[in-house]
Parts: structure tokens; sequence; C-alpha cells
């Protein structure tokens, strides 16, 4: 048995996906073509992620429909609020089979090049100083990613030190409250500040960041390394590996989907 490609979405994960899509009333006689089937447009969107194909260069043979037919409905899903949604009953989902660890949390943010520029974009101290985005990721304690943003190439790491702890949602999956928080975040030498420090505090978490000036080897790399192999995961996707969208709502458009879809490849492997 031929083994499936990533981009084709079984029934399991479409099950959850087709809930959360936006409902479309289709008129009893309509003018133009019958819209196409939401399930072919979602596997196109993925092909696009995990290929990098440009949208007009979409194999109209795999049936997914034309390039700008899965950017149109993109843009659609991520104006519904899709992808927070589907990020969310995933993450409920890890919590409730015990696959998901908030006694830690680990924040990093390595620069990609945006080859068009746009907003949210700069030129940063790597790669020579050609223009740039970051990807600012925080992961629990296992290397799962609650939360992504997305900043210019020459924007410090510290300041979406606190975005991204807002940014985690209310997971559930348990009973009793649900956990936002997570007890410790671990940084390097990127978020030293005392600072952002006191703010993180103030949020009921605590903060475990390198300080400036100390030798490596201070054993927060043990523990950091999740966040390392998140964005190994997360820049697997081609599409996310250089930002080539000038319209910055595109690309996390983009950023987010592929947070789910670590987040499902990890349920599903338990």
């Amino acid at each position: 048995m031929a083994r499936p490609k990533p981009w084709e979405v079984g029934h399991e994960l479409w099950a959850v996906i087709e809930r959360l899509l936006p409902k479309v009333e289709r008129r009893p006689r309509p003018p133009g073509r019958r819209r196409h089937p939401d399930r072919l447009v979602f596997q196109g969107i993925l092909f696009v992620l995990h290929t990098g194909v440009a949208r007009e260069h979409l194999p109209q043979e795999l049936g997914f429909g034309s390039g700008m037919t899965c950017r149109r409905r993109l843009a659609e899903w991520t104006e519904a609020g899709v992808w927070p949604r589907l990020h969310e009953v995933l993450l409920a989902k890890l919590r409730s089979a015990n696959a998901l660890d908030f006694s830690r949390a680990a924040v990093d943010g390595p620069h990609i090049r945006a080859l068009k520029g746009g907003s949210k974009t700069g030129r940063g101290p790597v790669d020579r100083g050609r223009r740039g985005s970051k990807h600012h990721l925080i992961t629990d304690a296992t290397g799962i990613p609650p939360a992504a943003t997305l900043t210019g190439g020459n924007r410090n790491d510290v300041i979406q030190l606190i975005p991204l702890l807002q940014a985690v949602p209310p997971v559930r999956g348990k009973r009793g409250r649900p956990r936002r928080r997570p007890d410790v975040v671990l940084g390097d030498r990127g978020y030293d500040h005392d600072k952002y420090r006191r703010l993180v505090r103030d949020l009921g978490v605590k903060p475990l960041i390198a300080r400036r000036g100390t030798e490596h080897g201070s054993g927060f790399g043990a523990q950091r390394w999740v966040v390392e192999r998140a964005f190994a995961h997360l820049h697997r996707f081609r599409r996310l590996r250089i930002r080539w969208e000038i319209r910055d709502d595109i690309h996390e458009a983009f950023l987010a989907p592929g947070c789910a879809l670590i987040c499902w490849r990890r349920l599903n492997s338990r």
C-alpha cells in the first residue's frame, strides 16, 4: 500500500476541520461554476505549504482547484478564524491525552529571508543585512507550539516574549479551568532584560533566561532544544522556509496551519 502524501487529508483530520469551516449556502439556481469541494481545496493549500510551489503553478491534474481558488479560500478561512480554532481543538486533544506539558516553555525567534520585501520585514544583523522576517515561537516542555508570531528581521527577540505568552490560547481537554500559562519560560541571551523578567513574573510565570557575558554551558540548552526542534519541523514546510509573500497576513495564514499540523502529527503519533 502506497504511503499517503503529506498533503492528503485523512477522514479523522477532516472530521475535525470540517466542523470549523464557515458554511456557504448555495443558491438553488446560481450562475457560474459550482464551488470546488472544501476538502480538495484544503489539500491544495497543504500542497503549497509543503512544497513551496507558487500558487499559479499548482498542478491542475491533482484536482485541488486553481491556485487562485486556494488563495481565496485560504483568505476566507483566515478571516473566519478557522486556524486559531483548529489549533485550540488540537491542543485540547493533546492535553486530554496527557501529551502537553506546561511545566515549562521555551521561546526563540530565528531569521528567514523575505525575497520580495513587504510589511513585517527588515534588514537584520544576519544574512548580510538582507531583508527578512522572524518567526517567533513558544513551545511546551515537549516541543509542541501553542503560539507563533511574525515580525521584521530587524526586531529584537525580547519584544515578542510577552506577546508570545499572551498569545497562548486557553487550553481545555481536562476538568477544571483551562491551562494558559506555563510555570517557567526559558530563553537564551537574546531575552536578557530585567524589564521583561518583571513583566513575565507579572503574568505568573517564572523566567529562566541566560545572562549576557556568562559562559556557555549554563544547562538551559538541555531543556531549550525542544524549541529548536520545533523550528526544524516548522521549516520543513518549504513555504515557511523562505517568505515569498509581500502581504504579512498571507504568510501568517500559512504559519498558523503549519503549527496546527505539528500538533496533529504529535497527536497521531500517540
